[in-house]
């Protein structure tokens, strides 16, 4: 997992071949103005999905890992309460879906806040939780990338 300020992305590009082109889809964009939805960037093996939803309570939130993708997000407006937690220590609660790319874990994580010009990336050995309130219910807008692995 990382954690950082979108301004120093591009310091990451040498982690994979996509993530150049991910720094150029969120540098080449107004990204506060963009609708919620999916942006292809280069078909499935990169795309970015725009969302905006309220922050929920700890008690709400639900962590997950991906297999197929790593994800890069980015909080555009608002923050929220993240958790991590290393995959090893974490007990699988839903069995991977593939169709889906992600499965569903009871943890014991680490919490941080993401605030508005940071991002958070995590590795399939990285089970999050994302949106979840820092004081109470607030509104957020997120991008997430997916980063074909």
């Amino acid at each position: 997992m990382i954690l950082d300020s979108i301004a120093n992305l591009g310091q990451y590009a040498g982690l994979h071949p996509r993530f150049k082109q991910a720094v150029e889809f969120l540098n080449g964009q107004d990204v506060g103005r963009l609708e919620p939805g999916k942006y292809e960037i280069d078909g499935a093996r990169l795309y970015a999905i725009v969302q905006e939803y309220e922050t929920k309570p700890r008690e709400q939130g639900v962590w997950e890992a991906h297999r197929r993708y790593y994800d890069i997000q980015c909080i555009v407006r608002g923050r929220e309460t993240c958790g991590y937690a290393p995959i090893g220590s974490a007990e699988v609660a839903k069995a991977y879906d593939g169709d889906s790319d992600y499965a569903l874990f009871a943890a014991d994580g680490t919490f941080f806040e993401l605030r508005e010009g940071f991002f958070a990336f995590f590795a399939p050995q990285d089970v999050h939780m994302p949106g979840i309130a820092v004081d109470g219910p607030a509104p957020v807008k997120k991008i997430v990338i997916k980063v074909e692995i």
